[in-house]
């Protein structure tokens, strides 16, 4: 795009390239505001030459229009001289004085108006240029006739210079207006790389850390800072790797003896110990499954293409914890629409994030409670509790990692509702808490709304398996309802 990878070079470019415009600009600029400054001039003295003229003619008592020129007019006028030439005529159109020898009128076209005209004629192979103008000599009108050859014009010159500054001087505000207006398009061009790395640096986070700036793009002057930023950034995705592969790594790990450790405590004698003890460890378990969660999240991004029903995602999940539910004494009431609910997303992460949050209300649900999943058409699902719902101070802090307070008690470590904002923002989606009237906790899921094909329907039905015939009021609980 540049022809110079030096930003100072490519400046100096550009403002030659303004300088060379300007330079061809302001001389034309300048020739048509004087040329229009001289025909002003010669008007105006046309016009004062007839004036003068006009006062020297005089009606006498017999009717007849006399013009009585001192010597010094008489010369300036003569056709001799070559400077003006002038005639009168009367409102019949005879010739009553020239200056020509002829006797004939300067402009013998003239339409004999009321104002002044403007008129050019040939004159001896020259073209005279001039003006008629009407005038009152007592009860009698008279057409007075200046013409001048534009060859002879030493007397405008002069008035041109003397008034150069007051006509012409104001146009060097509009061209230092423009040059700066030109001084500021030079410096966004030869900028523009640094802006587009500007642009490219703000996409730059923990869920993007393989963005890089353009080298090739980037001025001599800024490459060295350019390519800093850039192994900066290297060892910074190097860095979360290595955090992700450890909790990856460690999470793993932790798998094969927490399940050696659930073998041996089965084998205790004293169940009631064995069966503290093996809850201990679901916990444990569950923090473990959060941390793979975390680490797999931190690269996860969401396709534009990928569509996920929304509804089957909700009907698995219900499914999923419905046996934790039962367990603790409580129910799951699912809400959903009969058709399909198409969202932009991925339909196992989606999974989990509905999962986190309905095993989160069935915690904070009272025994004899019930949670409800609703599902809605425009992409939504809320998961609400019949806890005692969050505090005002609380909306923010829930959402961070490891928070925890006393209303959660210690069944988790504070992963689970950070796990799930981090799925919303990888699928540009949006939670919204609040607390309902009767008691308990809202949340509210707001995803991106897509219209799901026929093959991607059958897809996240087959997933989900198959639905219930009566989605709009699908409730697990305990007995048969389970």
């Amino acid at each position: 795009m540049f022809l110079f990878k030096s930003i100072t070079r490519r400046i100096i470019f550009l403002h030659v390239v303004a300088i060379l415009i300007t330079s061809v600009f302001m001389p034309v600029a300048l020739y048509l505001l004087l040329r229009s400054a001289a025909d002003d001039l010669q008007h105006r003295a046309l016009r004062e030459n007839a004036g003068l003229i006009a006062s020297h003619l005089s009606l006498e008592a017999n009717g007849r229009i006399a013009l009585d020129l001192p010597p010094e007019l008489v010369a300036l006028f003569s056709e001799s001289y070559g400077r003006y030439v002038y005639s009168v005529a009367n409102a019949s159109g005879r010739v009553l004085y020239s200056s020509l020898h002829s006797g004939k009128a300067v402009f013998e076209n003239s339409a004999g108006g009321r104002t002044p005209e403007y008129l050019e004629t040939k004159h001896r192979g020259a073209i005279l240029s001039g003006v008629s103008i009407p005038f009152d000599i007592g009860t009698a009108k008279v057409f007075v006739q200046i013409a001048q050859d534009p060859e002879h014009r030493d007397v405008l010159v002069d008035d041109i210079v003397r008034d150069f500054f007051s006509r012409v001087g104001w146009i060097t505000i509009p061209i230092l207006l423009s040059l700066l207006v030109i001084d500021v398009s030079i410096f966004r061009g030869a900028l523009s790389p640094l802006l587009m790395a500007s642009e490219m640096a703000e996409k730059i986070g923990p869920e993007r850390t393989d963005v890089r700036l353009p080298l090739d793009a980037m001025p001599k002057e800024v490459r060295p800072l350019v390519q800093t930023i850039n192994e900066a950034l290297d060892r910074l995705e190097r860095g979360f790797m290595l955090q992700r592969e450890f909790t990856g790594d460690a999470a793993h790990e932790l798998r094969t003896p927490l399940s050696i450790l659930q073998a041996r405590i089965d084998t205790i004698p004293d169940k009631p110990i064995a069966k503290e003890l093996s809850r201990d460890i679901a916990r444990m378990k569950r923090v473990v499954s959060q941390l793979l969660d975390i680490a797999e999240l931190e690269a996860f991004k969401v396709g534009p293409e990928e569509i996920a029903d929304l509804k089957a995602v909700c009907v698995e999940a219900a499914g999923f914890v419905a046996p934790l539910a039962v367990a603790e004494g409580k129910q799951i009431l699912l809400e959903a629409p009969e058709t399909p609910v198409p969202v932009n997303g991925n339909a196992e992460v989606l999974f989990r994030a509905v999962r986190n949050i309905a095993e989160n209300a069935i915690r904070h649900t009272p025994k004899g409670g019930t949670v409800t999943i609703a599902v809605r058409p425009e992409g939504q699902v809320s998961i609400a509790d019949e806890g005692p719902g969050i505090p005002d101070a609380e909306r923010k802090q829930i959402f961070q990692r490891f928070w925890r307070k006393d209303r959660r008690g210690s069944a988790g470590a504070g992963l689970g509702l950070s796990i799930v904002k981090r799925i919303m923002d990888a699928h540009r989606g949006e939670i919204v808490t609040g607390n309902r009237r009767e008691g308990g906790c809202v949340f509210t899921l707001k995803l991106p709304a897509r219209p799901l094909s026929a093959r991607g329907a059958a897809r996240n039905e087959e997933a989900g398996g198959p639905l219930p015939a009566a989605v709009e009021d699908f409730t697990l609980g305990q007995g048969d309802k389970a």
